[in-house]
């Protein structure tokens, strides 16, 4: 019973520290990166349609990300929507292709991007203090519904914590490669 319970949560560390990950990935390092696009939503016949949906992305070169959108029709939305997402980038409309160049990024812009990493990290910690806290919770139901003894409880216990140890300490990792890279350090 207790090893559910374990299970359970290690299940849910997994899906969280999956999840940190991808919202790492996600920051603009000053590099040509697909993945600061996967949040972008582009107006497709009334929809909000994610871009690579409508559109084939590519990296030609470190600094520039290309859009060819497979309806042409839809050029002066991708460009609209990618002026729009709040990422500081101004995509160049050829005619056919959409290119964004990727400027490097400056001092305070770099010192933004940590501040949103920390708060990033911050949040993501609180997230697997509530994994904690319900595993905790449930073990100790089980203890009081006289199903385990309270050395199995205690026991319980010990598992949860460092499993929420090794989870911290990986978040706490990911976070700080992130900030290196971001940083230049």
């Amino acid at each position: 019973m207790v090893k559910d319970i374990l299970a359970s949560a290690d299940k849910r560390l997994k899906v969280s520290l999956e999840h940190f990950r991808k919202e790492l990935s996600k920051l603009r390092t000053g590099r040509a990166n697909l993945s600061i696009f996967e949040d972008i939503k582009v107006d497709y016949y009334g929809a909000p349609t994610p871009i690579n949906q409508v559109a084939t992305l590519g990296i030609p070169d470190p600094a520039l990300i290309t859009v060819q959108p497979w309806d042409p029709s839809l050029l002066e939305a991708l460009d609209k929507a990618v002026r729009g997402a709040d990422l500081g980038l101004n995509p160049i409309n050829d005619g056919k292709v959409l290119k964004v160049p990727i400027p490097p990024l400056d001092q305070e812009r770099r010192q933004e991007i940590a501040k949103v990493i920390r708060k990033m990290l911050e949040e993501e910690k609180t997230a697997l203090r509530l994994i904690r806290r319900e595993s905790r919770e449930s073990v100790e139901k089980l203890e009081k519904d006289k199903a385990i003894t309270e050395d199995d409880k205690f026991h319980g216990f010990d598992k949860i914590q460092e499993a929420i140890d090794e989870a911290t300490k990986k978040i706490e990792e990911m976070a700080a490669a992130k900030e290196k890279e971001i940083l230049g350090r």
